[in-house]
């Protein structure tokens, strides 16, 4: 992903409500099932890392993108945005 895309992105999920939140338990299995549902409807998600939480917002993210086969957008404070394309009809076409 190039730093143009990168950065449309970044621009669309500025609006975007967090939707996945990253708790005391960690990155698990039912977190990676919701974070694969959510990007298949939405493509970009947009995620925060509660303060009881052992990881950091890009080690949480990191093992998100890896468990999910997806692209890390950004990263900042507690805040984090993935993305992946659709595999049929994707919605958001990037530049």
């Amino acid at each position: 992903m190039t730093s143009k895309q990168r950065a449309y992105l970044r621009g669309l999920a500025n609006t975007m409500e967090p939707i996945l939140h990253v708790g005391k338990d960690g990155v698990n299995e039912n977190m990676v099932k919701q974070l694969d549902d959510a990007l298949e409807a939405r493509e970009l998600i947009k995620g925060t890392v509660l303060q009881n939480c052992p990881l950091s917002a890009r080690e949480a993210v990191d093992a998100l993108c890896e468990a999910a086969n997806a692209q890390p957008v950004q990263s900042i404070g507690n805040r984090f945005v993935i993305y992946r394309a659709r595999k049929d009809d994707p919605r958001i076409v990037l530049p």
